[in-house]
């Protein structure tokens, strides 16, 4: 088993606020790793924590075994770890082409000229379906738009671990099928994935596994039909509705 993200013991506090507390887990190279867990469960510290926004109070981190504790983001965005943020961080008065380009300038350690930079860029870009656009002002695209160029710019990044955080939020259905699609393609390109998703519907189905965090804690991780049936996170996160809906199924089908 080729581990490619690990972390042991993670805790952070702010204050006398324990925002995750001796959180262990494990992330193989080349998988989607899916993270749940109701608002204020410390999905989104545990991704500040992994690319070194927020320092650990506790515990460690290693990527392909090197210890991250301590690393400027720069720094970790250099060794491949790229992230896609829930709140679309775009450069306005820039175009789509233009804000995909700084990925892929300053996102890698490697030295690269602007036109091979242009080149790839302009790749992703299709990739994401966002090629026609590319020349747009980010003022003329729509949400939806945007967390494709979010995506795009991580990918510009090359990075081995891929960060989603909430990359789906706001968008309908359509949307988020299409999202789906390409974070697939993008998994089965070889690079590993960490999303943070509140659409059940597709974080179960695109994960391989999936760990549930609780007022801080870890209390489950497995694949998608193991954390669907699992007592504990029924009733901590996926509510009395979805048990209820659980219990009549299965008095249906005995």
């Amino acid at each position: 088993m080729n581990i490619l993200l690990e972390g042991k013991r993670v805790t952070k506090n702010f204050g006398g606020l324990n925002a995750l507390r001796d959180v262990n887990f494990e992330i193989r190279r080349g998988e989607i790793f899916g993270l749940i867990g109701p608002n204020g469960s410390g999905k989104t510290t545990l991704l500040n924590i992994i690319n070194g926004i927020f320092p650990l109070t506790g515990g460690e981190i290693y990527f392909e075994g090197k210890r991250l504790n301590d690393l400027k983001p720069y720094q970790i965005t250099h060794l491949g770890i790229g992230r896609a943020f829930q709140i679309v961080r775009v450069f306005e008065g820039m175009t789509v082409k233009e804000n995909a380009l700084v990925g892929s300038l300053f996102g890698v350690k490697e030295r690269k000229s602007i036109s091979q930079a242009i080149k790839e860029v302009e790749e992703i870009l299709d990739f994401v379906g966002l090629g026609p656009k590319m020349n747009y002002q980010i003022s003329e695209i729509t949400i939806a738009d945007r967390k494709r160029l979010e995506l795009a710019r991580a990918l510009a990044m090359h990075p081995k671990l891929l960060l989603l955080d909430e990359v789906m939020a706001g968008l309908n259905p359509k949307e988020i099928e299409g999202l789906m699609e390409i974070i697939l393609t993008v998994n089965k390109k070889g690079v590993t994935i960490l999303i943070i998703e509140h659409v059940m519907k597709a974080v179960m189905g695109i994960s391989h596994r999936i760990m549930v965090l609780h007022q801080g804690k870890k209390i489950a991780i497995g694949s998608p039909k193991e954390i669907a049936e699992d007592e504990e996170v029924i009733k901590s996160y996926l509510g009395e509705r979805f048990a209820q809906r659980k219990i009549q199924k299965e008095e249906w089908n005995n």
